[in-house]
């Protein structure tokens, strides 16, 4: 398959309270932007676990997203800076299984910002698809 054909699967935790609702919000304003993204939200971008991230590696996602609540506005105090600090660590595991960080990313996005959302979508989902597949890379 070439990556001229290549569509990615990428699986978005997203914190309930802020980066959901941007997709709710783009969602009702009729937003466009690729289903490539299955989306799975958690209470807070801090309860996921480096598992979930490496499941969904290991189980066909090309890219994971991970989308939680700005600093200062998380509705459990101090979760997106467990997030911040547990994505730096998981960047590194994943850079030494021979994946890039590239398919991992970490974006801050607020209920009121469904314009970001999509632009995220996109701009993530362009870059995957440049990478290309993951299978085959170790994970």
């Amino acid at each position: 398959m070439s990556n001229g054909n290549f569509e990615p699967k990428i699986i978005g935790f997203f914190c309930k309270w802020c980066t959901s609702a941007a997709a709710d919000l783009a969602g009702t304003s009729r937003k466009k932007y690729p289903a490539n993204l299955i989306p799975i939200r958690f209470f807070c971008s801090s309860r996921v676990d480096p598992q979930h991230v490496l499941h969904a590696f290991k189980n066909g996602a090309d890219g994971v997203l991970i989308g939680g609540c700005h600093f200062g506005d998380c509705h459990y105090q101090d979760g997106n800076y467990k997030t911040a600090r547990r994505i730096a660590l998981l960047h590194n595991l994943l850079n030494d299984m021979g994946v890039s960080k590239q398919r991992l990313r970490l974006e801050w996005i607020s209920a009121a910002e469904g314009d970001k959302f999509t632009k995220v979508i996109k701009e993530f989902t362009d870059a995957i698809r440049k990478l290309g597949p993951l299978k085959g890379n170790g994970v």
